[in-house]
Parts: C-alpha cells; structure tokens; sequence
C-alpha cells in the first residue's frame, strides 16, 4: 500500500491515525510537529503526507508551503486533519497547498476513503 507520513503534537492522535492507517495496509512514519516531518520528508520520499494544523515549532499550513517547495513533494497528496474547520482556515491551507481537509475527530472510514480517492 502506500508509504504515509502522519504528523500530530497528540501522541494519543498520532496512535489513532497510525493503528488505522496501519490496519488498512498502509506503511506509517510519524512526526510529532512540521519541522520534524520536513526533516523526515527531506531523507525519503512519501506517497502521502497527514498533518495536524495546531504544532509546536512548525505548524501543520508552514509544513504543507514547505513541503510544495521540494520537487518531491509538488504532486503528493497532503491531506489536514485538525479540529479547525473556519472557511477561513480551510482556504489558507488550500492557498498552502493542501490537498484536502479533514475535521477531528475522525472518521476511519472517511479517512481511509479519503485516501484511497487522493491516491488514484
């Protein structure tokens, strides 16, 4: 299945995500804020990135812009999973980047959905 990299301050919802990412098939790396993702993402490649948006160091729309800027990741899927769901937010992060949006808690069927339909 696909290599994912999920990325979340929440040890409890880096647990959450990776145990049903994991359960579908799926090969999960995780990163507990955006720059220790950027630094993971930068050493090898992902098929998609999940990321909070509320991080300590580099939040979860800083790593989607940083992430667009590496030829690597111009085409893979980003996908936000956080509690915000202001259209205002939402529009930042599709001005980011940001492939889609997800709003916490989470769904496992619509998450796993979600993915399969950015994958194809």
């Amino acid at each position: 299945m696909a290599k994912i990299l999920a990325v979340d301050d929440s040890a409890a919802m880096r647990q959450m995500v990776g145990a049903t990412l994991m359960a579908a098939g799926h090969d999960v790396e995780q990163a507990s804020d955006g720059q220790e993702a950027l630094q993971i993402a930068a050493t090898k490649p992902f098929d998609l990135v999940i990321t909070d948006v509320n991080m300590p160091v580099m939040n979860g729309l800083e790593l989607v812009r940083k992430l667009r800027t590496l030829p690597t990741y111009r085409g893979v899927p980003l996908l936000v999973l956080t509690t915000e769901n202001s259209t205002e937010r939402k529009m930042e992060g599709k001005e980011a980047g940001a492939t889609g949006w997800l709003v916490k808690p989470f769904n496992p069927d619509r998450l796993l959905s979600t993915i399969a339909r950015v994958l194809s």
